[in-house]
C-alpha cells in the first residue's frame, strides 16, 4: 500500500503527466463509442494526413499553399475516380466470376485431398480425412450463412457508400485547406501545461507519418507487382488476387500467410502442378520475399523496431477493439505505448513535484 502511494506521488502529482493521461483516455474513449459513427471523419483524417505530405513538398518548393492544396486535391479525386469507375467494377466482377468457380475448386481440392490416404497410407487414413472434410464443410456452411446476411444488407451498404463518397472527399478539402484554423482550435481546448504530452506527440508523429506513408507505397508497389506478375503468367482473376495481396501488408506476418492460399489454389486449379504453377509459385514467392527483406526495410527505416511478438499482440487488441482500423494502425499504436513508457518516467523523475 505504501508503495502505491509513492507511485501515486511520483507520477501522477506531475501535471504534465495528469494532462498526458487525460488526453490518452478521452481519445481511446472516444474512439471506442463513437468510432463507427465517426468512421467517416477518421478516414478523412488519415487521408488528409496522407496528402499533408505532398501539399508541405509542393510549399517547400515555393507553391502558394493554396494552390498546393487544390492540385493534391484534384489528383486525389482523380485517383478516387479511377478507384470508384474504374476498378471495383473490375474487382466485382472478378469476385463474382471466382464465387461461380468456387464449387469445381472445393471439388478439385476434394479430390486431390481424397487422395492422399492412398498416397500415403503411414501419414494420413480416410477416417481422418472424414472427419477433416466434415469440419470443413460445417465452416462453409457457416460462411455461406454469412454471405447470405451480408447481401440482405447490401443496399443499405450501398446507400452508407454513396454517403461516403461524398462526405470524405468533402472533409478531406477542408481538413486540408483549414488545416491551421483546426489545428489552433483543437490546441487551444488542451491543458496549457502539456511539455510531456508534446514530447510524445513528437515522437509518435514521426512514427506515424513514417509508417501510414510507408504502407500506402508498399500497398500499391506490391499490388503493381503482383498484378504484372500476374497478368503476364496469364493467371486467372489477376486483378482481385494482386489486390487481396496488395491489402495483406496491412497485417504483419500474418496477411502474406493467408493470402498465400486463395492465390496457390486458383493457380492449381488453373494449370494442375505443371511448369506454369511452379513459375507462378516461384515468382509470389519472390515478391514476398523481395517485400520482407528490401522494400519494408526501405520504407520503414526511421519506423521504431517493435517485437513482432508486440506486434502480433498489438494486431489482435487493437484490431479487435477497432476492426480494420485497430489492424491498420496497430503499429502506430503500439509505438504510442512504447512513447509514453519511455518517456512518463523520465518526465516524472525530472519533475518529482511540480505542483505546490
Amino acid at each position: 500500500m505504501e508503495y502505491f502511494k509513492q507511485w501515486l506521488n511520483r507520477f501522477l502529482s506531475n501535471p504534465e503527466a495528469l494532462a498526458l493521461l487525460g488526453i490518452l483516455l478521452v481519445g481511446f474513449m472516444a474512439i471506442f463509442w463513437v468510432g463507427d459513427v465517426l468512421s467517416s471523419v477518421l478516414a478523412s483524417i488519415v487521408i488528409a494526413y496522407l496528402l499533408e505530405g505532398v501539399v508541405q513538398r509542393l510549399t517547400a518548393k515555393g507553391v502558394n499553399r493554396k494552390l498546393s492544396v487544390i492540385t493534391v486535391f484534384g489528383l486525389f479525386l482523380a485517383a478516387l475516380s479511377y478507384m470508384v469507375f474504374g476498378l471495383l467494377p473490375l474487382i466485382s466482377i472478378q469476385t463474382a466470376q471466382l464465387a461461380q468457380q468456387l464449387p469445381d475448386m472445393l471439388n478439385k481440392g476434394v479430390d486431390l485431398v481424397m487422395r492422399l490416404p492412398q498416397q500415403y497410407p503411414d501419414l494420413i487414413s480416410e477416417e481422418q480425412i472424414k472427419a477433416l472434410w466434415s469440419q470443413v464443410s460445417a465452416e462453409l456452411v457457416k460462411y455461406g450463412q454469412a454471405l447470405l446476411s451480408m447481401s440482405a444488407s447490401s443496399l443499405l451498404g450501398l446507400v452508407a457508400l454513396v454517403i461516403y463518397l461524398f462526405l470524405v472527399p468533402l472533409l478531406v478539402f477542408f481538413f486540408l485547406m483549414d488545416k491551421d484554423e483546426i489545428v489552433a482550435w483543437f490546441t487551444s481546448n488542451l491543458p496549457s501545461k502539456r511539455q510531456l504530452s508534446a514530447q510524445v506527440w513528437g515522437t509518435v508523429n514521426l512514427q506515424i507519418a513514417n509508417y501510414v506513408r510507408g504502407k500506402v507505397w508498399e500497398i500499391f508497389i506490391v499490388w503493381a507487382a503482383c498484378f504484372t506478375a500476374f497478368s503476364l503468367l496469364g493467371l486467372d482473376y489477376a486483378m482481385l488476387l494482386s489486390f487481396l495481396v496488395g491489402l495483406s501488408v496491412l497485417i504483419p506476418y500474418v496477411g502474406a500467410t493467408v493470402v498465400t492460399i486463395p492465390v496457390i489454389l486458383v493457380a492449381y486449379v488453373q494449370w494442375g502442378g505443371g511448369s506454369d504453377f511452379v513459375y507462378l509459385v516461384t515468382v509470389f514467392l519472390i515478391i514476398q520475399a523481395l517485400d520482407g527483406y528490401v522494400l519494408v526495410p526501405l520504407l520503414f527505416s526511421e519506423v521504431v523496431n517493435i517485437h513482432p511478438v508486440a506486434i502480433i499482440v498489438a494486431i489482435l487488441f487493437f484490431g479487435g477493439v477497432w476492426g480494420f482500423w485497430g489492424v491498420f494502425f496497430a503499429i502506430p499504436l503500439a509505438t504510442l505505448v512504447q512513447a509514453v513508457m519511455v518517456a512518463w518516467p523520465r518526465e516524472a523523475a525530472a519533475n518529482p513535484s511540480t505542483s505546490s
